[in-house]
């Protein structure tokens, strides 16, 4: 599915020289995608938010809604999705029952071990406690640095982008893979990630970032991400330095159809 790039993609914060000093004071302000938002689903999605709120519990923004709020593009998927911590689980299912959501499963079979997949007038709302790799689970440090975002008249937390980028970096299956989702979030934020915080997330898994930091580098050569020194061990120097990725058409020989938050050639 197409995105649609709504608004120059990147975030400019402060930049503290401590990384979690600089996710604790990152801002989303990327919003003008909000109004491409179909009337008609985010009426279904605003009632869905209702009825979560009235449970107290945490949430936040994840999927296609939070990948916009960094990117500034916009990919309509006909569908919401909240990261909750795993003890609301149930407190998250009763409140969407009981407006009227039912269970997707019916329809479409999931794996219900980290996520419970709603579903009304063909919208989807899906609450997520946990990676589908069940390697790991929400925790309450990810709302500690979740910044907020307003979406018409709701104000929402956002899945921190360390967080969103560790979770999408194991997506790589034969029929999805989201490492274009990382790499555009790479390059709308790039040195302002706290790449020392996804070190420790990642542990013995490093190498898997490693992996498309090597690919990024080929797909924007000289752009400067200020790597913490583990990373720079395993990622060597790519292209030239200060060459721009459209010099080289880097983009277009992964995929002609647009996916990347940087304009493509597809003469």
């Amino acid at each position: 599915m197409e995105i649609e790039s709504i608004e120059p993609a990147g975030i400019q914060p402060s930049r503290p020289a401590n990384g979690t000093e600089r996710r604790r004071n990152r801002s989303v302000k990327l919003v003008a995608w909000t109004e491409h938002i179909p009337d008609e689903e985010w009426a279904i999605y605003d009632a869905a938010i209702h009825a979560v709120r009235a449970t107290s519990c945490q949430f936040m923004l994840a999927g296609a809604f939070s990948l916009a709020s960094y990117t500034g593009c916009w990919r309509n998927t006909k569908d919401i999705d909240f990261y909750i911590l795993p003890r609301d689980r149930e407190s998250f299912i009763h409140a969407l029952s009981n407006v009227g959501f039912t269970d997707f499963y019916e329809v479409l079979p999931y794996d219900r071990k980290w996520i419970y997949r709603s579903t009304k007038n063909d919208c989807i709302v899906d609450i997520i406690w946990a990676m589908a790799n069940q390697f790991a689970q929400v925790d309450e440090e990810w709302f500690e640095h979740a910044p907020e975002i307003r979406v018409h008249s709701q104000t929402l937390l956002v899945a921190p982008a360390e967080e969103l980028l560790w979770c999408k970096l194991y997506v790589l299956q034969r029929d999805r893979c989201d490492w274009p989702d990382v790499l555009n979030l790479i390059h709308s934020l790039g040195a302002d990630l706290d790449w020392d915080h996804l070190i420790k997330r990642l542990g013995p898994d490093m190498p898997l970032l490693a992996a498309v930091l090597n690919v990024y580098g080929w797909l924007c050569p000289g752009n400067d991400l200020q790597l913490s020194a583990p990373l720079r061990e395993l990622v060597p120097h790519s292209g030239q330095p200060g060459a721009q990725c459209e010099d080289l058409c880097h983009i277009n020989r992964l995929d002609s159809r647009p996916w990347f938050i940087l304009p493509q050639n597809r003469s």
